[in-house]
């Protein structure tokens, strides 16, 4: 036996059986082409290519030289927690206290905290598709059985009420999804999400994980929804958002959640023996994030614009479909008319495959669609400069017209 296999079967069965993250994956291969001298514009990762704004940085750093480097409370500081509490409440109409927020590193780490405190194994978690890669591997980990209801490409990627309620069991626990959505930009309305709770609200022991980081970026004329706002389900609904794309702070790794107290209680438990608070710093600086919302705003002009131009820049393409996103930073055409078409040396099988063809064909690094519970698909960030987001789709369009 190998020392390879020896090592890999010392490693525990629930880290063996989890996929590696596919837009981490993609990037990771575009950043070892770029070492190797190849120009490559990576359009894999959901990034903002913006600088966080100016006061929050300024409040970090009065953080720092004032001293304030030591462990925060578990569930974030006091200040943080009330500045989170109002902005919900002036926001998005959930009239939640300091008590039920919790703030975590990163709103990946706040939704794997609910999955852990909530699902045990054999739940089943429904998750509208398509999804954020790392859903499907959170349920994995706490045991629990992921089910998968796929919105269609003609409902714009959404879900329907009658959907759901076919997919709901006597097992499921919770019910997973994001709006506006990564990977798909799609944002539901709060018609169709009220249809959604007319669903929920007669399953009493079923939850809500509302994933809504992409807050800031809709660009819809009816903004942003809660479901959380909804009274009859108000307590049953875990709201998760975060600071990394409304206010470009990827790397400060801050998110919270909102929730009825005996979940917040149960996140804090969980986090105070795995990560206990996070940054002091970072928290400082979210603080005052609110105070000043010309940036979100600036930024969300500026993704609109780069969706319209990389939507029209598709729609140049031969057989490519693709629907117009509501919000956040991605455009997920449909490239199923290339499969099965060859370059004389490879025969394009799926849409990760193609991916990673045109990576190595066009040095244009985007994500295949299987990951995202869309295998028809792939994802583009529009989190770039125009310019590169120009060139890159001249370069797959040149690639793809090699393919017959």
């Amino acid at each position: 036996m190998s020392a390879l296999v020896e090592t890999a079967n010392l490693l525990a069965d629930r880290i063996n059986a989890l996929e590696e993250s596919a837009t981490l994956g993609m990037s990771k291969k575009s950043r070892e082409l770029a070492a190797q001298g190849h120009k490559v514009i990576n359009l894999s990762v959901g990034e903002p290519d913006f600088k966080t704004p100016k006061h929050i940085c300024d409040a970090a750093k009065a953080a720092i030289d004032n001293g304030f480097h030591h462990y925060t409370p578990v569930a974030g500081i006091p200040e943080l927690r009330k500045a989170i509490a109002d902005k919900l409440k002036r926001e998005n109409n959930l009239d939640w206290k300091p008590e039920n927020i919790v703030v975590s590193t990163g709103a990946k780490h706040s939704l794997a905290n609910v999955i852990q405190c909530l699902v045990n194994p054999g739940d089943e978690v429904v998750i509208l598709a398509p999804y954020w890669v790392s859903y499907s591997e959170m349920v994995k980990l706490a045991d629990g059985k992921s089910v998968i209801v796929e919105g269609s490409f003609e409902n714009d990627f959404k879900v329907t009420s009658q959907q759901l309620e076919a997919a709901i069991t006597d097992r499921t626990k919770v019910v997973m999804y994001a709006s506006p959505n990564n990977p798909t930009g799609s944002v539901y309305s709060e018609a169709e999400l009220r249809a959604l709770a007319e669903v929920i609200k007669y399953h009493e022991n079923v939850f809500v994980l509302a994933d809504e980081i992409y807050e800031y970026i809709n660009f819809t004329q009816e903004g942003h929804f809660s479901i959380g706002s909804i009274p009859e389900i108000k307590d049953r609904v875990i709201t998760v958002n975060g600071f990394a794309k409304g206010f470009a702070m990827t790397g400060w790794r801050l998110g919270f959640i909102a929730a009825a107290k005996w979940i917040a209680e149960g996140v804090e438990k969980l986090q105070g023996q795995v990560t206990s608070g996070t940054s002091s710093i970072s928290q400082r600086g979210a603080v005052v994030a609110w105070e000043d919302m010309s940036a979100p705003e600036m930024m969300k002009l500026a993704y609109l614009r780069r969706r319209d131009l990389v939507i029209n820049l598709l729609r140049d393409i031969p057989g490519v479909k693709v629907n117009v996103p509501d919000g956040a930073f991605y455009a997920f055409p449909d490239i199923s008319y290339y499969f099965g078409k060859s370059d004389g040396k490879v025969t394009i099988q799926d849409a990760d495959q193609l991916c990673m063809w045109l990576l190595e064909t066009a040095h244009v690094a985007m994500v295949g669609g299987g990951s995202f519970g869309a295998p028809n698909c792939l994802r583009i960030s529009t989190a770039a400069s125009d310019e590169a987001l120009t060139e890159a789709m001249g370069r797959v369009k040149t690639a793809l017209a090699t393919l017959k």
